[in-house]
Formats: structure tokens, C-alpha cells, sequence
């Protein structure tokens, strides 16, 4: 028995990290714009459709004001969509299984988030805020790199 539970425990700590990783934003205008507020979200992490919704009405973005030029939004928007999950096929894991009807305006909202997040106890959301708030558990999440921190 010992044999057995040595050979496992060698073969799992042996493993490597859950890792996910996906291109970090590249776009400087997008990562200035919206790392104003908040992390920049790698575009992988969305269908095209999402982010194409979610710059859809800036003046209500997730509650707050959001506004920009409209060219800037047009180039932000152009750089999420030509970069996402669905198009670019960097996230093409994170969101697998979201059907073709729905579109998520949060990553938290992705069947695949809450498999591997299940739901943040309140003693969690107290210490991160949001649920969006990957870099308080993923260090590296503005690098694209999502490791078992």
C-alpha cells in the first residue's frame, strides 16, 4: 500500500500546474483605455460577439460611464474582436461549450469559468471585490497566464 500511495503521490506532485495561457493584450490604445478602470482582459477570453456587445454601449459599461471617442471604440473594438476566443483560436478552451446563441458580456458568466471556479464563497468575493478580479489568485493574468497560483 505504501508502494502505491508513494508511486501516486510522485506521479501527481510530479504534474504540472493547471496553466492556461492566451495572448496578453497587444493593442496599446486598449490597454490604456480599458486598464484604466480595470484588468485588461486578454481578447481570447471572449467570443467576438461578446466583446462586439460589450463595446456596443459604453456610456453603460457594467453600471459605470465608460465613454469614449468613437474611433477610439471603433480600434478597441476592431483590435477584442480580431483577437477573440472564437476568431483568433487562442481561448477556443475557455470557451468551449458556450453555445452559439449566447453571448456573455462577463467571463465569469462562461460554462467553462464556473467548472474550474465552481462559485466564490462570500468570504472569497470579500477578499477579491469582484469575481473578475483574476490577478488577485493569477499574478501573471495581464501576461495572458492564468497558472494555479
Amino acid at each position: 500500500m505504501r508502494i502505491v500511495f508513494a508511486a501516486l503521490l510522485t506521479v501527481f506532485t510530479s504534474l504540472p500546474a493547471l496553466a492556461y495561457r492566451v495572448a496578453p493584450v497587444a493593442d496599446k490604445v486598449t490597454q490604456t483605455e480599458c486598464g484604466a478602470c480595470h484588468m485588461v482582459y486578454p481578447a481570447a477570453l471572449l467570443p467576438a460577439r461578446s466583446w462586439d456587445a460589450i463595446t456596443a454601449d459604453l456610456a453603460n459599461h457594467f453600471g459605470e460611464d465608460a465613454s469614449l471617442e468613437q474611433t477610439v471604440v471603433d480600434g478597441i473594438k476592431a483590435y477584442l474582436m480580431a483577437n477573440a476566443g472564437d476568431v483568433a483560436g487562442d481561448g477556443r478552451g475557455l470557451i468551449r461549450g458556450l453555445p452559439q446563441d449566447q453571448t456573455p458580456l462577463r467571463i465569469t458568466e462562461l460554462p467553462m469559468f464556473t467548472r474550474i471556479h465552481g462559485n466564490f464563497s462570500p468570504r472569497t468575493m470579500k477578499k477579491i471585490g469582484v469575481a473578475g478580479n483574476c490577478s488577485f489568485c493569477h499574478q501573471a493574468a495581464t501576461k495572458g497566464m492564468f497558472e494555479d497560483d
